[in-house]
């Protein structure tokens, strides 16, 4: 008697409409995509004069903001803060650049660090499975917010946030939460100028690399596919819209300004346009 194939062409004809649906339907139900802004003309080197510093330079979008304000050479001076002095195998690109060496967990004792500094890039950031989840609140709010204090009383003017998509302090869920309290925190300093940046899922390699964003990377693909700014993001992209968001005046005097992924999509693309 002949194999019937017809069963497994069946199952399998199942299992992708089980998967199309929800796919065709997440696109269908997304947000239409922003516009890109129209940037006004400004002076690139408006920065050049003056000094910004670099929390969480270790990680992936921390390593490419410093890599990017060295390179093209955006402010006169680049500080970066942690817990251990970096060797960067003689690299010369941060042959001038300032390390300052800090106890998160005393940070009140580490104004100086800050000083001079009138903007500063936050990416602090660890992973639950990593150290636990009291030693994920530490790093994800406290060092966060306890950074932000000090570099606000030593005189940063933007403090520029690194979050995550759909944070909010009533979360459910762990992640969300606390990075929606981080962020309701900071804001609660009144810096003269704030930004928060919320990107989607990370794509790129990162030094803590977290498996529910590959997972998502993966599935996301599709929608990706027809909406690329949707629902993930490149890690230098998200670098690079927050540096050229320095450049920007938030629109109405607003001293808040929250960068969903889209926004960061479109403003990382004027980044080459930009310096080149």
């Amino acid at each position: 008697m002949p194999y019937c194939v017809c069963g497994g062409h069946s199952r399998l004809l199942k299992a992708i409409v089980v998967v199309a649906i929800p796919v065709l339907l997440g696109v269908y139900l997304l947000p239409p995509e922003v516009d890109p802004m129209e940037f006004p003309d400004f002076d690139k080197t408006a920065m050049s004069t003056k000094t910004a510093f670099v929390l969480g330079y270790t990680g992936g979008i921390g390593q490419q903001i410093a890599r990017l304000l060295l390179e093209k050479r955006i402010f006169k001076n680049v500080v970066l803060i942690g817990r251990r002095e970096v060797d960067f195998g003689g690299d010369p690109l941060y042959k001038d650049v300032i390390q300052r060496v800090v106890d998160f967990d005393k940070i009140e004792e580490h104004q100086q660090a800050f000083e001079g500094a009138e903007v500063g890039f936050c990416a602090l950031g660890t992973t639950r499975a990593k150290v636990g989840k009291e030693g994920f609140i530490k790093v994800d709010h406290d060092y966060i917010v306890n950074s932000a204090k000090v570099a606000k009383a030593a005189g940063c003017q933007h403090f520029s946030l690194i979050s995550s998509k759909d944070a909010n302090a009533n979360s459910w869920f762990l992640y969300l939460k606390v990075k929606g309290e981080a962020e309701r925190d900071v804001e609660a300093l009144n810096f003269p100028r704030l930004t928060i940046n919320r990107p989607g899922v990370l794509e790129g390699e990162r030094a803590e690399a977290r498996f529910g964003e590959k997972v998502a990377a993966f599935a996301f693909k599709p929608i990706k596919y027809f909406r690329p700014t949707a629902l993930s993001i490149p890690i230098v992209t998200v670098a690079k819209a927050a540096i050229v968001d320095t450049f920007l005046k938030p629109e109405g005097g607003k001293t808040t300004e929250i960068l969903d992924n889209a926004a960061l999509y479109h403003r990382g693309a004027h980044f080459d346009k930009i310096f080149g």
